[in-house]
């Protein structure tokens, strides 16, 4: 048994927990690029994902993809019972072990692609059984032929920590499970596409940001030794790694300023991801001046390729999974064939690598077009891929998980402003007879949160005690404001506002209208509306007074 290094080890395991946590990134991005009503549906799927896909690739998929035999598929050693005894390939000096859990989290990335691509309408138990058959099987042999000793890495083809073997792979499986199920209702009008913003752009922010923090794992302890040289290679990579999400957040965010004329904040946490795909495969032998070029290259193609997903192929793909990985990770493989210091073109090395880079890239594709095809094929025609219209219109949280929802300790506390002693004010549907000869009104303004309280102060001055203060959201007849999200121009977008409500009985209707109206006026959109409607009666609930009386607060 050959020598084990302790440093290498270490090194590898440290790896695979910086992995690890990238997880937890895919799921914070993708449920935060995701309606509310399917929070829990991504976590679940991205939690799944991760225990299946580590009990299959445990089961036979290491094996498959590291066992010593042909250059097109590895051995079928069940339970890995042959880990340790020469069967496999591994990094010398490293734990075999170690090595496994490394590869076992990468395998969980490649998975867990999909889960964004076809958020919002596929079945949870179909996901779940997707998820066993590219652990099992279309992973490890397209991953022996790069990294476990197979034809391909036999011919020279680079793809130091996966932008083929991992994104590409997961990108092009989410492109086709993502036109194969289809897209999510209200996605497309007349073939136009409309765009269904997510509920929360700072957990696609986390997400990104781990992402990128355990990124320095995914390709850093790819070096798997730890000694001598290989400290100075590592250290190289997470300036590479580093240099190529930064410029990739620049161009993307630079591009769609220019394109739409804001800076859109998800193309830029797109444009992140892009440049890190995009070195993947050559951060090991490109210098940092080719990975500032690499990034930048792929913050423009991620949000032109998302926008060609969208608007002319009509794939439905919610976070920009095929952007991100499908395209950039071919480009990122392309680019070893350009930029590598050794054998590169720019370097002098003619077109060899670049050859064997593109022709990589043709017989991967064609794997997984093949397999994840049938695949998600027999899945649909068997236990179904896609959830009813019913359950994908009231939630997949509900749906699937008997989840009412996600966030359901967290109801926004209403602002409000309320009488001291509680009144019913019932309109137009009340068993009580009118008091006499007392006229009562509500009057409900519509505004501006920002405009709170110099509307409070005005209503103070002319005599109002008592108000209702509600946060609500809404849009008038221009539709709210002109916006665009990940390309594609929000028809109607709810924003929000503040609804005041009041009943006067003693003070002028005029009156609270007037000052309402000095207070919120600036001659813009959007300065809100009145109305005003008639109270039939209203109940004081402490002393059962009704009427005029009611409204006083005097005792």
């Amino acid at each position: 048994m050959e020598e084990i290094i302790s440093t290498s080890t270490l090194w590898v395991l440290l790896g695979a927990v910086l992995v690890f946590v990238m997880q937890a990134g895919f799921c914070m991005l993708e449920t935060g690029f995701t309606r509310a009503k399917n929070a829990g549906n991504i976590i679940m799927k991205n939690s799944l994902d991760f225990a299946i896909g580590s009990i299959s690739y445990w089961l036979v998929g290491f094996g498959i993809m590291f066992g010593i035999n042909n250059g097109f598929v590895g051995i079928f050693d069940l339970f890995t019972g042959q880990l340790g005894t020469g069967a496999y390939i591994t990094p010398d000096g490293v734990a075999p072990s170690a090595w496994l859990i490394f590869q076992t989290v990468f395998c969980a990335t490649a998975a867990t692609i999909v889960a964004g691509a076809m958020a919002e309408r596929t079945k949870f138990g179909a996901y779940c059984l997707y998820s066993a058959i590219i652990s099992l099987a279309v992973y490890p042999v397209s991953g022996h032929w790069i990294w476990g000793g197979g034809w391909l890495a036999e011919l020279g083809f680079h793809d130091f920590a996966g932008s083929t073997a991992v994104h590409f792979v997961g990108g092009l499986s989410a492109l086709i499970g993502a036109a194969i199920i289809g897209p999510r209702i209200g996605k497309y009008t007349k073939g136009k596409p409309n765009a269904i913003p997510g509920h929360s752009l700072t957990l696609g922010a986390l997400g990104v940001f781990l992402l990128w923090f355990g990124w320095f794992g995914f390709n850093g302890a790819s070096t798997a030794a730890f000694d001598g040289d290989s400290v100075l290679l590592a250290s190289d990579i997470f300036i590479t790694t580093n240099l190529a999400a930064a410029t990739g957040t620049l161009a993307a965010m630079l591009f769609t300023w220019a394109r739409y004329k804001k800076p859109d904040i998800s193309m830029t946490l797109n444009g992140a991801l892009a440049g890190l795909v995009g070195i993947t495969a050559g951060c090991d032998i490109v210098e940092p001046w080719a990975a500032c070029v690499i990034g930048l290259v792929a913050g423009v193609i991620v949000v032109l390729g998302i926008e060609f997903v969208d608007k002319v192929l009509k794939i439905d793909d919610p976070v920009g999974a095929v952007g991100v990985h499908c395209f950039c990770g071919l480009f990122g493989t392309i680019c070893v064939g350009l930029f590598a210091t050794d054998g590169g073109l720019f370097y002098g090395g003619g077109a060899k690598l670049l050859g064997v880079q593109a022709l990589g890239l043709l017989a991967v594709a064609v794997w997984v077009t093949v397999t994840m095809s049938l695949t998600f094929f027999c899945i649909k025609k068997t236990i179904g891929l896609r959830a009813s219209r019913e359950d994908e219109i009231q939630g997949l949280d509900t749906a699937e998980h008997g989840l009412e929802s996600s966030y359901a300790d967290f109801i926004p506390v209403t602002y409000a402003a309320e009488t001291s002693s509680a009144t019913t004010a019932i309109v137009n549907d009340t068993p009580y007879a009118p008091a006499d000869g007392v006229k009562m009104n509500r009057i409900s303004i519509i505004t501006r949160t920002e405009r709170f309280e110099a509307l409070k102060n005005a209503l103070t001055e002319v005599g109002i005690t008592g108000m209702t203060v509600s946060n609500v959201n809404g849009f008038g007849m221009q539709s709210g404001n002109s916006e665009f999200y990940r390309g594609v121009e929000v028809k109607a977008r709810l924003l929000p506002k503040i609804q005041v409500d009041v009943v006067v009985c003693k003070v002028p209707v005029e009156t609270v209208v007037k000052a309402a109206k000095s207070a919120l006026h600036t001659g813009q959109i959007g300065d809100g509306k009145i109305f005003v409607y008639n109270v039939e009666n209203a109940v004081k609930i402490r002393t059962g007074e009704i009427g005029y009386e009611a409204l006083q607060d005097d005792k």
